[in-house]
């Protein structure tokens, strides 16, 4: 009597592992669908294939993915039209779904950090790439990439505090050299809010080097560091050193694009 009242609970239970495998199924057949979508630049098309692949099996972590790297496809960098924005936002919020499954998927967080970068946050993106140190703790870029937004905070600053005071340089406002020193109150105002950065953004271009040597990028935003280190500087003799440093990094960034255009040009020959 017993095995005859558990039959229609085993039919049932049958009946569901095999709907499950069948989903799982048609979710893989999905995902490939929109892999081709996506390799045939269709990227609408492609995003809609994932969705139902993660409909049908919500664990299908390759597929998350792939529906935040098609969104971000339809995403202009840095356009600020409302229905780009919300491109962007959207992106973003399929990405940290990604990171719900899997807390340090690195395409996620670098991909959330360009995102931000490109849409000028740019503390919420430097945020993203020191959680990827903690994961990657010898890849270049990621320290590259903390120098780059660490100037990109600092540099409008100096330059708005210049424009106020009428000391700026239409020339090549890049390089402070060219220009005369910020007057001493407004000087210790800049190494106040901009100080910190500038260490931070030294120390991570430099690690950033010291892991790759022919790092040209970082060499050149080296060589801008510098450059907004000189014009904190109180000491005449500490900002002259800077600009020399600046320029010997400016002219060793040079060199090396020099070398590596003239290295690609053989190969392809």
């Amino acid at each position: 009597m017993k095995l005859q009242r558990l039959a229609p609970f085993c039919g049932v239970l049958l009946l569901a592992f095999a709907s499950f495998g069948c989903n799982k199924l048609k979710a893989r057949n999905e995902l490939n669908k929109g892999v081709g979508s996506f390799r045939n630049g269709q990227f609408q098309e492609a995003i809609n294939h994932f969705q139902r692949a993660i409909d049908l099996d919500p664990s299908l972590l390759s597929a998350r993915l792939y529906l935040a790297t098609a969104s971000f496809q339809l995403y202009v960098p840095s356009g600020d039209s409302p229905d780009n924005i919300k491109v962007g936002q959207d992106t973003i919020k399929d990405f940290e779904d990604v990171l719900k499954y899997d807390p340090n998927n690195v395409n996620a967080i670098s991909s959330i950090a360009l995102i931000n970068y490109y849409m000028k946050n740019f503390e919420k993106a430097k945020e993203l790439q020191e959680k990827r140190i903690q994961i990657e703790p010898n890849n270049p870029e990621v320290y590259y990439w903390i120098g780059q937004l660490d100037w990109d905070m600092v540099y409008p600053r100096r330059m708005q505090m210049r424009k106020d005071l009428n000391i700026s340089n239409p020339k090549d406002p890049l390089k402070p050299d060219i220009f005369p020193p910020l007057p001493e109150k407004a000087r210790a105002e800049l190494a106040e809010k901009n100080g910190p950065l500038v260490e931070d953004g030294l120390k991570a271009l430099q690690k950033a080097i010291e892991l790759k040597p022919d790092y040209n990028e970082a060499i050149a935003y080296l060589n801008l560091m510098y450059r907004e280190k000189a014009d904190l500087e109180a000491d005449p003799a500490a900002r002259d050193a800077d600009i020399a440093k600046a320029n010997e990094l400016n002219e060793q960034a040079n060199n090396l694009l020099k070398a590596q255009q003239e290295k690609a040009a053989q190969t392809s020959k």
